[in-house]
């Protein structure tokens, strides 16, 4: 197994600057969506293990442009397929934009892959012409879990994801 380039702060925001520049590094030159996408969602779970219970991608699918299928994702099994504007994952497609939810049983349409998750974010990955290209999944087993430090570590992470290819 690689070791971490190097350790990550404890402050969470400087943590999550550390980790887009590993990021970065690690799928530097590499053009290929899931090897880009499997590294991220591995790194990104490593970083924050005590929160986070699931992080993945669902991709929009060519083939059934309406639906997002599970990519690459680090946890117990997840929804194979999400409806765009169901759910919170479907519901960030739709919108285009992030949504923090603290109680995901408070959540209208909440899809319940992990009966253990009670919080969750999703942000949306565009590739470099501006597509939706698919979604950054993250759940919590707490409630509450994420706030703006972590919307704007993961927005920020995102943002590059298939804009550097």
């Amino acid at each position: 197994m690689a070791e971490r380039a190097f350790d990550l702060p404890t402050d969470k925001t400087a943590r999550y600057a550390a980790l887009k520049a590993e990021i970065a590094a690690v799928i530097a030159g590499e053009h290929n969506l899931i090897a880009r996408l499997a590294s991220a969602a591995c790194l990104i779970a490593h970083a924050f293990p005590e929160r986070f219970l699931w992080t993945g991608f669902y991709l929009v699918d060519p083939k059934k442009p309406g639906e997002l299928v599970v990519g690459p994702y680090q946890g117990t099994l997840g929804c194979l397929r999400i409806p765009i504007g169901k759910g919170v994952c479907g519901a960030a497609a739709a919108r285009r934009e992030t949504v923090l939810v603290p109680d995901v049983h408070a959540f209208p349409g909440h899809i319940a892959c992990d009966s253990r998750s009670n919080s969750e974010i999703v942000i949306p990955v565009f590739d470099a012409a501006g597509a939706l290209a698919g979604v950054l999944d993250v759940d919590s087993a707490d409630a509450d879990a994420f706030d703006a430090v972590d919307q704007a570590g993961l927005e920020a992470i995102c943002a590059e994801l298939l804009t550097s290819a």
